[in-house]
C-alpha cells in the first residue's frame, strides 16, 4: 500500500509567512501529521510526499528539528495537482493500492482510511464522501435554483486506487476539469464507489480552517489522555 501526499500548495490565501502544510498545530507541522495518520492507521504503508523543489530544503530542516523519522519518499511537485500526483505515481509499482491525500487534511480518521483501502481493493477506487447539511443553490448569469441536498455529496481524500489503473488515468492530457483523482479517473471510464468520510477531516485552506482544526486535534489528544 501507498500514499501519495500532495503538499506542494503555497498557501497564499491563509496569509501566513511560510506555506500552511508547514504550520505548526499541537507543536507539529501540519504535514508531520498527516504522514502520521497514514502510519498509525495502514501497518506496511509507503509514503510519497510530493514538495515543489523550493520548499525541499525547509521540510528537511523541519524533519531535523522535529526529530521527524517517519520513513518517506519525496516526489517533485508539478505545474497542477494533476502533474504532481503523476509526478508521484511515477515512483511507484504498476501493482497494489495507493491512497492520494492532501497534505493539509491530517484530521482523516483512522477508520475513514482504513475503510477507503478496504473498499478500493472490492472495487478498485474508494472515494470519501460526507452529507451536505446546508442548503444548496445552482447559480447561473441571471438565476438560481435551490438543489436537493440529499443527492449531493462533499467530496474528500484520501481517494484510493488501484494503481495500474489510476496510472492508466494519468496518461490522459490534462484538462481543467479534472480536480481531483476522481475526475481523473472517471473521465478515463472508471466508475467511482463513494465510502463514508467523517465531518472532522477538513482541508486547512484559510487562517478559519486552521483555528478549527487546531480546536479538532486538541478535542482528539485530550479524549485519548
Amino acid at each position: 500500500m501507498w500514499v501519495i501526499i500532495v503538499a506542494g500548495g503555497a498557501g497564499s490565501r491563509m496569509k501566513a509567512n511560510m506555506p500552511k502544510q508547514f504550520l505548526e498545530i499541537c507543536g507539529k507541522p501540519i504535514l508531520m501529521h498527516t504522514i502520521t495518520a497514514f502510519i498509525d492507521a495502514c501497518e506496511g504503508v509507503h509514503p510519497v510526499v510530493v514538495l515543489c523543489p523550493s520548499q525541499l530544503k525547509r521540510w528537511q530542516k523541519l524533519c531535523r528539528v522535529h526529530n521527524f523519522t517517519l520513513p518517506h519518499k519525496i516526489a517533485k511537485g508539478g505545474s497542477t495537482r494533476f502533474h504532481s500526483v503523476k509526478n508521484g505515481l511515477s515512483l511507484l509499482p504498476d501493482a497494489g493500492l495507493v491512497a492520494v491525500h492532501d497534505g493539509v487534511r491530517p484530521l482523516a480518521s483512522k477508520e475513514t482510511i482504513t475503510n477507503c483501502f478496504l473498499d478500493a481493493a472490492k472495487y478498485g477506487c474508494a472515494v470519501p464522501a460526507v452529507s451536505v447539511s446546508d442548503s444548496v443553490r445552482e447559480v447561473s448569469d441571471k438565476t438560481n435554483r435551490m438543489l436537493d441536498r440529499s443527492t449531493l455529496r462533499l467530496i474528500q481524500t484520501p481517494q484510493v486506487f488501484d494503481v495500474g489503473l489510476l496510472k492508466k488515468a494519468y496518461e490522459q492530457e490534462y484538462t481543467m476539469s479534472f480536480t481531483d483523482c476522481a475526475s481523473v479517473f472517471e473521465s478515463a471510464g472508471n466508475a467511482i464507489h463513494l465510502t463514508e468520510g467523517n465531518a472532522d477531516n477538513i482541508k486547512i485552506t484559510t487562517s478559519h480552517d486552521f483555528l478549527i482544526a487546531e480546536a479538532l486535534m486538541k478535542q482528539l489528544r485530550l479524549h485519548y489522555i
